[in-house]
């Protein structure tokens, strides 16, 4: 397992203001608006709908976003990647675009919703890139259906609930509350109605709480290529667990992020698209 600490260069200005500002990683930079898809579109799934957009051509690579999220959240990293690849981008069930079907949710189940969406688009395998709650459908998918993974990147992902940090009567971070906001905004864009929001809120808590989780043995049998990444102040992952699951998987890489949070890639893109691109564009050693 190679392991890197990845460090950016930020010019500070300096002004007549008396308070000094936060560090990076209590910032949330929000991203911009996502650019043009070249395609979009929908899979009709049990209950419901799966949105997905694609960007650019070459071998394909999806992003899988964070709860509560939706897939332009990859504003600052397709742009990036889509003259290199083929860009998908997939809103999870009950979030963003996505309809919500009744019954549990369940990362398992979101996981055959990407399967889904590479049925409609006739890909046998692509790579998975996946943050907090989409790398653990990255996770499900590496362990359950390995000869659909190429190579797998997640950020912010423990695999069991002893990689998350205790958070009991603490306050949300900052960070977090500004995250809930943008993607509350985000939900209401798309058109959908507040309850909607809220529902989808009910359907994952229960998968927070317990999320279930993966063994050991489970991460030993993955065979994708995988790049384990966090930020160094990440709010609620265990840096040890991260530590352990690129040891545990046979070809894990790991990189931690400097003076960034859960947010890595919005807070600093720069080096998280260096790293990644890095990643999916080595060859096999």
């Amino acid at each position: 397992m190679r392991a890197r600490l990845v460090f950016s260069i930020a010019l500070l200005v300096v002004t007549n203001a008396p308070a000094l500002a936060k560090p990076r990683w209590q910032t949330l930079p929000l991203p911009p608006a996502m650019p043009k898809a070249d395609t979009k579109g929908t899979v009709t799934i049990k209950g419901g709908t799966i949105y997905y957009a694609t960007f650019g051509t070459g071998a394909p690579v999806i992003l899988l976003h964070g709860g509560m999220g939706n897939g332009d959240h990859f504003s600052r990293q397709v742009p990036a990647l889509r003259d290199k690849f083929q860009v998908i981008v997939i809103d999870s069930r009950g979030q963003g675009r996505s309809s919500l079907p009744k019954g549990k949710l369940s990362y398992h189940a979101m996981a055959s919703d990407v399967l889904a969406v590479m049925d409609k688009l006739s890909l046998p395998r692509a790579s998975l890139v996946g943050w907090s709650d989409g790398g653990a459908i990255g996770l499900d998918l590496a362990v359950t259906h390995p000869d659909r993974v190429d190579k797998l990147f997640i950020i912010g992902t423990n695999y069991d609930g002893n990689g998350s940090k205790p958070r009991k009567g603490k306050p949300p971070a900052a960070t977090f509350l500004a995250y809930t906001a943008k993607c509350r905004a985000d939900h209401a864009r798309f058109g959908n109605k507040p309850k909607s929001f809220s529902a989808a809120i009910d359907a994952l808590l229960p998968v927070w709480r317990n999320p279930g989780g993966f063994t050991k043995d489970q991460l030993r049998g993955i065979t994708a290529p995988t790049m384990v990444a966090l930020g160094d102040h990440d709010e609620i992952i265990e840096l040890d667990q991260i530590k352990e699951m690129a040891e545990l998987i046979p070809n894990g890489e790991l990189t931690v992020f400097a003076d960034t949070s859960h947010f890595a890639m919005w807070q600093d893109p720069k080096s998280f698209n260096k790293v990644l691109i890095e990643f999916l564009t080595a060859k096999p050693e």
